[in-house]
Order: structure tokens, then sequence, then C-alpha cells
């Protein structure tokens, strides 16, 4: 069974990517993403016949899946490519394919069955991402914790190559070690050091030509083991700085909108009458917003409360100045019918308006008169505009307009 290794990706995060390192890359990638479903369908063919294929299944499972992930990608970035017909917006499009995160995300209980041992995190939350290089990565830990686990390497010939993948694996951990926090460096380094001591110690035991297949295996298990966990932590910190900005620029918005709402409050309170009593939530009282994934959560639920609050006084708020508005609206249509109808001068209706009107500009309205002073203009028009209203209007010669002719 051949081993594979995830070629080295070009270019950086919104960098204009060179045309030739995209092309080199791309036929690795294309090649890598071939041998290595190769690979998975051997080492699935392995695991069924093995006794121990239980407790292979969730490692065989996150392999395929982030197999998958990749290989949807490489389509994406082929398509892109177009056979290099590429100017800088492709080139910088080629670069968020390779070094954003992928569409196809990662179950994170899919990455605890399999033993990534996360460390920290309560196990639940959204899917796992991570960028195209470090799925790369991943897999090719997957698959060489999975070789170790079903005892398929070679024996002595191909110990030397797999030293070569060993110091290697070691010298992306140490640069994987120097991004972690600070409070995690220190027990990281400890692990990575121990490691290659382990690796220094086979390759003198291989010197001398002793035996070494029952050290190489469990070393690079565990150095797998750990790339993946770093691999894993490292997405899980960029997924929590992520979860802190929307929450905090949340925070930002309600801020904004308990402002906007005191000052719609103080609108209500002057202008109409009765007027809702609700309180304005002060977001301030909250506090910051936390840094741990178990106090974001905490955090947002407070924040879903506030904003259902808000939506609550909003509405309020609101619905008492419509209804002033309402009664504006009421007051003009009817004085335009009754314009229209002749009997705009009757002084009933002049005075129905006038003290309606009178009403409303008050501040604050008493809405409940305000009400009633409009429901009396109109039946006051409705009664001069009716056939009884008329003949009461042209006995007095106050109808107006082409209706009184």
């Amino acid at each position: 069974m051949s081993r594979t290794t995830a070629p080295q990706a070009p270019g950086a995060l919104g960098e204009q990517l060179d045309p030739s390192r995209v092309q080199t890359y791309l036929g690795e990638l294309e090649e890598w993403v071939r041998a290595r479903r190769t690979e998975l369908d051997e080492l699935d063919a392995a695991a069924l016949a093995s006794e121990r294929r239980a407790e292979l299944t969730g490692d065989l499972t996150l392999s395929m899946a982030v197999w998958k992930a990749v290989s949807d990608r490489f389509t994406l970035l082929f398509a892109t490519w177009d056979g290099g017909r590429v100017g800088p917006i492709e080139r910088e499009r080629l670069s968020v394919l390779i070094w954003g995160r992928l569409e196809a995300s990662l179950d994170p209980v899919a990455l605890d069955a399999a033993g990534a041992g996360r460390r920290g995190g309560d196990g639940a939350g959204g899917a796992l991402s991570v960028s195209l290089p470090e799925a790369c990565r991943l897999s090719d830990a997957l698959v060489s914790q999975l070789r170790v686990r079903l005892a398929l390497d070679p024996a002595a010939d191909a110990y030397s190559r797999r030293v070569k993948d060993l110091r290697a694996q070691l010298e992306r951990l140490r640069d994987q070690v120097a991004l972690e926090p600070a409070s995690a460096r220190t027990s990281l380094t400890r692990q990575v050091d121990e490691l290659g001591s382990r690796t220094a110690a086979l390759v003198e035991k291989l010197e001398r030509g002793a035996d070494v297949g029952g050290l190489i295996g469990p070393l690079e298990n565990d150095a797998a083991r750990l790339e993946r966990d770093l691999i894993v932590g490292g997405a899980r910190r960029r997924e929590l700085v992520d979860v802190v900005r929307e929450v905090q620029d949340r925070r930002a918005a309600l801020i904004a909108r308990g402002s906007a709402l005191e000052s719609l409050a103080a609108q209500a309170v002057s202008t109409v009458d009765p007027c809702p009593n609700y309180a304005v939530p002060e977001v301030e009282a909250l506090g910051p917003v936390p840094g741990s994934e178990g106090e974001l959560t905490a955090y947002r639920d407070r924040l879903d409360r506030v904003a259902r609050a808000m939506d609550v006084a909003q509405e309020a708020y609101a619905a008492a100045l419509r209804t002033r508005d309402d009664l504006l609206a009421r007051l003009a249509a009817t004085e335009v019918r009754a314009q229209a109808a002749g009997v705009g001068a009757v002084p009933d209706v002049v005075a129905a308006a006038h003290g309606a009107r009178e009403v409303l500009d008050r501040t604050p309205a008493p809405l409940p008169a305000a009400a009633a002073a409009v429901s009396l203009h109109e039946a006051w028009v409705r009664w001069w505009d009716s056939e009884s209203g008329r003949r009461a209007a042209r006995r007095q010669g106050l109808l107006t307009g082409r209706t009184s002719a």
C-alpha cells in the first residue's frame, strides 16, 4: 500500500497567487486526491477484514469526510483555474479557495468519536471548519494513524522513510505549537520535545541495526494524534474568535437600538396618553463579552432576552404613536369627504373638526377623548350628508359647492 503526503500550498490568504505555483500545486493536489482515495479504499477493505473494524469505523468515517471536503474544494479550484486563464481577480479567488475555510464542515462529534481529544469545550457547537492545507494535513495524520492501528506498514526497508516523515511532522508540530495560546504552549512544547527525544532514540537504534518495529508505530500514532489535536484546536480558536466578534457586533447593535428606543419612548410619553410603560433594557449591564465558549453561550442567551424585551417595548410605543397618527388620518379623510359633500362649512362639522384637532394637538394627546372627538366629527359629516341632513341644510342655506345647486 503506497503512502501519499499532501503538497505544499502556495501563497497566503488574500494574495494574488503566482500562476506557475498554482499550476504545480493543482497537479500535485489532483494526484494526492486520487491517491488518497485509493488509500482510503484499501484501508477500508483492511478494516472490514480486521477484528478491530468496529473501533476503526469512526476514524474511517472522518477520513472519508475530510477527503470529500478536499475533493470538493479541488473541483472549485480547478474550475476557477480554467486552464490557466486567470487574471488578478481569479488569482485572488484561488488564494481564498486554498486558504479560506472549507464550505464542507467537519462534524466535531465525529472528531471526538475518532479520538481527536479536543482540549476544552463541551463537545457541542457548530461544525468545525478548516482550510484546505489543514484538511490535507489532517487527512495525512488520520491515514497515518489508521495505517499504524491496522499494522499495514512494511517492515525494515521502509523505516528510514518513516523516520524522515516523522522528522518533517515534528517540524510542523513545532510551528503549530508556536501559534497556540501562551497558557498551553509550555505543555505542548514538552510533548513535542518528548516526541523528538523518542525519534532520536529510535534513529540511534535503527543505526545500530536494532529492530524498531515495535517503537515506530506508536511514535507515529502519538505524533499524528497531537498534530490532529493542534489542527482541531486552531480551528476551534478561530471559530471562537468569529463567535466573539459576532456577539460583540450584536451587543453594539443592541446598545444603539436601546438608545433609539429610549428616544421613541420619550416621544410616545410626550405625545399620547395613556402611554405604555416599558423599561428599556440596559445592554451595558450585561458586562463585556466573555471569551470562553461556555460563557459565550450564556451571554448570547441573555442578549436574546434583551432583544425580545426591546421588541415588545418598541411595538408598544410605536403602536401608541400609530394610534394618534391613525386618528389624524381619519380626521383629514373625513374633512375631505365633508368638503366634497358640500357640508364642510356647516357649523356642527366645523366645530367637531376644530374640537377633534384641538384634542389631537395636545401634548400629550388624550387618546380616548381624541378618538371620541374624531368619531363625533365623522358622525356629523355622515348626518349632514344624509337625506335628512341635506334637507335641514337646504332650509338653513348651509350647503356649499355643486351639491347646493
